[in-house]
C-alpha cells in the first residue's frame, strides 16, 4: 500500500488502553496534527467512552508536534453559524469536563486550537521544543475555543492579555515559569514517560475521591465552600474511605 493510501486510511486519533490510563495520540503528522472536523469527531467518540467508563486520559501528538492549530483550509470556509455552533469549543469543553484527570504532553507546536486543547487538560507536561500560544488575531479571528477564559485562570490576566492581544508565543522555559506546564523534559519520550508516571500515581488513588476533587477544582468560586462540604459528606460515608484509612492506621501501628 502506498504512503498516500496509508495517510488516507489512518484514523486521526490513535487510542491505546494502557491499563492505568488511556493514551490518545493525535495522528495527522503530515498536517502537524492540525485539528480538523474528523479529529473533533474522534475526540467526541473518545469522550463518550471515557464518560461511560472513566479513566485518566493522556493526550499527545505524533511526529514531534502536539497540534499546530486548527485546519486553516476548513476554518476559512466556516461562517457565522459555524462559529455559534462552537465546533472546537464544545469538544474541548467535553475534554475538560471528563470525570478523571486529563494530562497533555506538549511537544513542539501547540498553537491556536492546539493550544486551546492543551489548556483544556488538567495537567500539562512539556518538552524543550515547545512553542505555545494563540496567534488567531493574525488570521482575522479570536481564540474562541477556551483561551479567552482558561488562559487567564492558568497564567494570570497580564500574560494572558499579551498572548491573546499581541500574539505572544511562549517557549518551553517561559511556559514552565508561567506555570502553564509543570514538568519540562528534553524530548517527547521523556515527557510521555512523566505523564504516564503521573497517570500511574493517579491510578493508585481512590477514583471516587479523585473525581470529586476534579469537580470541586472546576467549581466556580461562589460555589465554595458548600461544594467542598457536599462532596466530602458523600466521601465520609464511603466504604473505600473506611478501608483506606483503616489500612493507613494499621501500617502506622505496625511501624
Amino acid at each position: 500500500m502506498s504512503g498516500a493510501s496509508d495517510t488516507a486510511a489512518r484514523e486521526p486519533l490513535r487510542i491505546e488502553d494502557r491499563g492505568t490510563h488511556v493514551l490518545a495520540t493525535l495522528d495527522r503528522p503530515e498536517k502537524r496534527n492540525a485539528i480538523d472536523q474528523d479529529l473533533i469527531d474522534a475526540l467526541h467518540v473518545l469522550c463518550a467512552r471515557l464518560e461511560a467508563v472513566p479513566q485518566t486520559l493522556v493526550l499527545r501528538g505524533e511526529g514531534g508536534t502536539f497540534a499546530a492549530g486548527a485546519d486553516i483550509a476548513q476554518l476559512r470556509e466556516r461562517r457565522a453559524a459555524d462559529a455559534k455552533a462552537g465546533i472546537n469549543t464544545r469538544a474541548f469543553m467535553r475534554i475538560n469536563a471528563l470525570p478523571m484527570p486529563v494530562i497533555a504532553v506538549l511537544d513542539g507546536y501547540a498553537l491556536g486550537g492546539g493550544a486551546e486543547l492543551a489548556y483544556a487538560a488538567d495537567i500539562r507536561v512539556g518538552t524543550q521544543t515547545l512553542k505555545i500560544g494563540n496567534p488567531e488575531t493574525g488570521l482575522g479571528i479570536i481564540a474562541a475555543a477556551g483561551a479567552t477564559w482558561r488562559l487567564r485562570e492558568l497564567v494570570g490576566e497580564p500574560l494572558a492579555a499579551e498572548i491573546l492581544l499581541a500574539g505572544r508565543i511562549l517557549d518551553a522555559s517561559e511556559a514552565l515559569a508561567a506555570g502553564l506546564i509543570t514538568h519540562l523534559h528534553d524530548d517527547g519520550e521523556a515527557a510521555l514517560a512523566t505523564a504516564e508516571k503521573i497517570a500511574g500515581r493517579i491510578a493508585k488513588l481512590d477514583p471516587t475521591a479523585t473525581r470529586a476533587s476534579k469537580r470541586v477544582l472546576h467549581a466556580p468560586r461562589e460555589a465554595h465552600p458548600q461544594v467542598d462540604l457536599d462532596e466530602q459528606a458523600i466521601l465520609f460515608e464511603s466504604p473505600e474511605k473506611m478501608r483506606r484509612m483503616t489500612e493507613f492506621l494499621e501500617r502506622k501501628q505496625a511501624k
